[in-house]
């Protein structure tokens, strides 16, 4: 018989059969372990995900919100209703008179008597998105009120500071004669000349900034008194128009701004309140001038910055960011893509906030306080903590379990623990022990760089004479409870002296960050509300 060659049919069939064996048993063994590498990975993150925080009231936030809260008392101008401040009394009755105007309300920007537009603005913006996100958690403290009572006192004045399409009232007061007094706001009989921007003078950062306060703030209203909050809608739009339209920037136009609030550049407040009028409105052109070419000109993506007065671009990473854990239904493709280069910016500064990160910011004190700048150094801190504490219930809500920071992986609870360490530091776990909140717990700075607060109610003083206040070496006769004073140097330390302006000074925009910061770690939300 002859010998079957090794390349023969029937030897080539049996090796046929074999091959396709094994091919079939290798399939099952895949499909077996990926069944069980799913079943370990879901199981895992069933284990890992973070329970959320229990829905009982921290008390220690509690009242440390309701003292942040007076601050924006403190800091009314106008004709006070129901005035909760006994040490203050009616000012600025004639703010604006010389233009036929009423800016008579507003807030006084810090321990001085000024009215500056801008950051009066991003105030209210501030403190619309803290109502808008944790206006429930308020409600519980009995402060939702007082909050929405102190947003619409700024938007009253914004209302009235915007008298026509392209003109803005940006400022009440001469800084310059003011820095030059010491003296209460009652007591003012210096003029107060009146600034605004318009087409030959445009200041696209102040008018962009006051459209998104009128359309945040239209959210907050909306289902409170429809016909107000319609109307800071219109007044949104028509300053947006005027801010994109009309390119340029106001310490440029009027440059004597410069040496208080002067800006680093616009991109970043168009972009802001593009953002706002997109929740505002659900119009897709504002999501679509975000991610688009003005997004390319301006959001400079994968660069994370800090988040302040003057920038706002690490808000609007986590605003839009918003829209991309939750969706929406008409976003193109181009949207989505542009939506996403937000998040990833975002996330790469929530990785920069987390102290264990490989990605952690060396910009923090011994103490572990984000630390950016010793001119106001608790802006930077707790607005980090605010953006992190929201981007915590970002994903918590959208079932989004892990942040991924370089390999590393991080839940939202250790999102929410780094914005309880900084609001901590601030309350009084820090190395001088001392809450830097004035009126919360029994040791708070008592020479706060304040004039209301550092002269006597009944004292007789003129713009002068008044400084014999400032070098007294008597604490404030007066309390500014609520005021966030600026904070510690990087070496955790503190001077308690009113002459002391770079860390004893409160600004309105601080107490709008602790505001936020507080009620977002008051309780866990039953719910994420919706913006519309």
């Amino acid at each position: 018989m002859e010998a079957k060659s090794p390349d023969s049919p029937t030897k080539s069939k049996g090796w046929s059969w074999m091959l396709l064996v094994i091919f079939f048993a290798a399939l099952v063994l895949l499909a077996c372990a990926f069944t069980l590498w799913y079943d370990v990975h879901r199981s895992r993150r069933s284990q890992h995900r973070p329970a959320r925080p229990p829905r009982v009231v921290d008390e220690k936030y509690a009242n440390a919100l309701g003292v942040a809260m007076q601050f924006f008392e403190v800091q009314k101008s106008g004709k006070l209703v129901d005035n909760k401040i006994a040490w203050r009394g009616d000012s600025g009755l004639q703010d604006g008179r010389e233009e036929n105007l009423d800016l008579s309300k507003g807030v006084y920007d810090a321990g001085d008597d000024m009215k500056f537009g801008f950051p009066m603005a991003f105030t209210a913006t501030m403190l619309s998105w803290a109502i808008l996100e944790y206006g429930q958690h308020m409600q519980e403290m009995k402060q939702l009120k007082n909050a929405q009572d102190s947003l619409k006192w700024v938007t009253d004045y914004l209302i009235n500071a915007h008298p026509s399409d392209n003109v803005l009232f940006i400022q009440v007061g001469d800084p310059e004669v003011d820095h030059n007094c010491w003296e209460r706001p009652e007591a003012i009989t210096e003029a107060r000349p009146l600034i605004q921007v318009n087409i030959s003078y445009p200041g696209t950062e102040v008018a962009a900034e006051t459209a998104a306060a009128m359309a945040s703030a239209s959210l907050v209203f909306k289902s409170i008194n429809k016909t107000y909050s319609q109307m800071l809608l219109k007044h949104a739009q028509q300053l947006f128009s005027f801010a994109d339209t009309y390119r340029g920037s106001y310490s440029i136009s009027i440059p004597q701004v410069q040496k208080y609030y002067n800006s680093s550049g616009y991109g970043d407040e168009l972009l802001w309140a593009a953002a706002w009028l997109y929740h505002a409105t659900g119009d897709q052109s504002y999501l679509k001038y975000t991610t688009g070419a003005n997004g390319n000109s301006f959001a400079n993506w994968g660069n994370p910055t800090w988040f302040s007065w003057d920038n706002k671009l690490a808000g609007v990473q986590v605003l839009l960011s918003r829209v991309s854990f939750f969706g929406s239904a008409d976003t193109s493709d181009a949207e989505n893509l542009g939506l996403q280069k937000y998040r990833r910016t975002a996330d790469a500064l929530l990785c920069s906030l987390l102290p264990y990160s490989s990605l952690a910011t060396p910009n923090r004190t011994e103490g572990g306080l984000i630390w950016v700048t010793e001119w106001n150094a608790l802006q930077y801190s707790v607005a980090s903590a605010f953006l992190a504490v929201l981007y915590s219930d970002y994903m918590f809500w959208s079932g989004t379990p892990t942040l991924y920071c370089n390999g590393d992986q991080y839940e939202p609870m250790d999102l929410r623990s780094f914005a309880i360490s900084q609001a901590n530091y601030v309350l009084g776990s820090n190395p001088m022990k001392m809450s830097y909140l004035v009126g919360y717990s029994s040791d708070y700075p008592k020479y706060v760089h304040h004039r209301g607060a550092s002269i006597p109610a009944d004292a007789n003083t003129g713009c002068k004479d008044g400084f014999k206040w400032l070098r007294s070496p008597s604490p404030n006769p007066n309390i500014a409870t609520g005021a966030l004073v600026g904070g510690p140097f990087l070496n955790d330390t503190y001077i308690d002296s009113r002459n002391n302006s770079i860390q004893a000074e409160p600004t309105t925009y601080n107490n709008a960050f602790i505001v936020g910061l507080l009620s977002g770690l008051l309780t866990a939300s039953p719910k994420l509300p919706s913006f519309t």
